[in-house]
């Protein structure tokens, strides 16, 4: 289906009028979202995402819907994989939380842009060349294997190249002002974290962006759809992230997920590039008789694999360790260094919810709690983090 010029300038309309609202109404002023504030607009967002999909499916008919369903549901559970590095990286910046959402909505805004670009040029390159189709299903395959590496989200993110160049190129100080971007050390004018971590979010949403639009391509190739879809796949990401937030970890099997997901996906684009293909030294430039996969069953091994993925994660008694321990570590080491924020109450919150992990843990058998890793140092931390706490109470 053509979409016409004019359903094309409302929808870009429409994400715009979403992403300025938000920031007028929700960022201007830094605070920490409450967990009720998360939810609601949480669910505000994909219930706006699924009303855009019914009416795709009730004006473009049930192929186009099932391609935006598909490609949204996709991009989401890729987006919630990339909540992982964000944390890495803000928590490698100490980034103050009030001004994470900041943060997190430059990240959406950046990879929007960034990948908006990429979708134009994959449709330009699958419009002029059906090979495409082979890298595009080999990226896919080879970042389904990378997944499955161990530490894949334990690596240090912030310290890319874009940052040390710019440490390098410019005068920089390791203090925050604000929400600035730019302060005044010793008269002199210079980059604060803030923006540092901005360079850091957006380089990362660049390799984000690498199998993130193959993936959707892989399901549609339907230039309005595969952008739609990416879109409201990002909106309420930020709020996202604060809702999950503490979560994050115990989703153990989500690599898993996403590479059954994007190894599928990619085998399902060599297929096709085989059924489509021109290429000489393949069946003499000749189309490969080859079974092609339906969007319904693309859909379909998505929610299930996904499905099966989280249920897994949950219900874990690994899983529910490696959370209560990754999280105890986390908050002991953000309890130690409070000087990165000015909200008050960050102290008695980080405090709170270290003594809840620690109860969580010690119920815990022995073979889950011995098994993280660095558990001597992170035992440690938590010591210390008490020992800092009972010395503030007895100012």
């Amino acid at each position: 289906m053509t979409v016409s010029p004019l359903i094309w300038g409302i929808t870009i309309v429409v994400i715009l009028a979403l992403l300025a609202f938000d920031y007028f109404f929700h960022i201007r002023k830094a605070h920490v979202p409450s967990l009720k504030e998360a939810a609601i607009w949480s669910s505000i967002y994909v219930g706006l995402a699924v009303l855009f999909g019914i009416l795709v499916l009730i004006f473009g008919g049930g192929q186009m819907g099932s391609e935006y369903f598909a490609g949204y549901i996709t991009e989401k559970a890729l987006s919630v994989d990339n909540l992982f590095v964000f944390l890495i990286i803000m928590a490698s910046f100490r980034v103050p939380r009030e001004d994470q959402q900041k943060v997190l909505l430059f990240g959406i805004v950046f990879s929007l842009i960034a990948r908006t670009g990429f979708i134009f040029l994959g449709a330009a390159l699958i419009n002029s060349f059906a090979w495409v189709f082979y890298i595009f299903g080999l990226i896919l395959l080879l970042t389904a294997g990378n997944l499955l590496k161990p530490g894949d989200h334990g690596d240090n993110q912030a310290n890319n190249f874009m940052i040390r160049l710019a440490k390098k190129l410019f005068h920089t100080t390791d203090k925050y002002d604000g929400d600035k971007l730019f302060t005044t050390v010793n008269g002199k004018r210079a980059l604060t974290p803030m923006l540092l971590v901005m360079v850091a979010i957006g380089g990362t949403d660049i390799l984000f962006a690498l199998d993130s639009i193959p993936a959707i391509f892989g399901l549609t190739q339907n230039v309005f759809i595969v952008f739609t879809a990416t879109a409201f796949s990002l909106m309420g990401l930020r709020q996202l992230y604060f809702l999950i937030d503490g979560l994050l970890d115990r989703l153990i099997y989500l690599s898993y997920g996403l590479a059954a997901i994007l190894a599928f996906i990619g085998v399902k684009l060599i297929l096709h590039a085989l059924h489509e293909n021109n290429l000489p030294f393949i069946n003499d430039g000749e189309h490969v008789n080859v079974i092609e996969i339906t969007t319904g069953l693309s859909l379909s091994v998505i929610i299930g694999v996904l499905i099966v993925t989280v249920v897994l994660s949950l219900i874990s008694p690994a899983g529910k360790a490696q959370t209560a321990i990754n999280n105890a570590r986390r908050h002991a080491v953000d309890y130690l260094d409070l000087d990165y924020t000015a909200d008050a109450n960050e102290r008695e919150r980080i405090y709170r919810a270290l003594t809840a992990e620690e109860a969580q843990i010690v119920q815990m058998p022995l073979k889950y709690r011995n098994k993280a890793k660095d558990v001597d140092a992170i035992r440690e931390q938590v010591k210390e983090a008490h020992r800092q706490h009972e010395a503030f109470l007895n100012r």
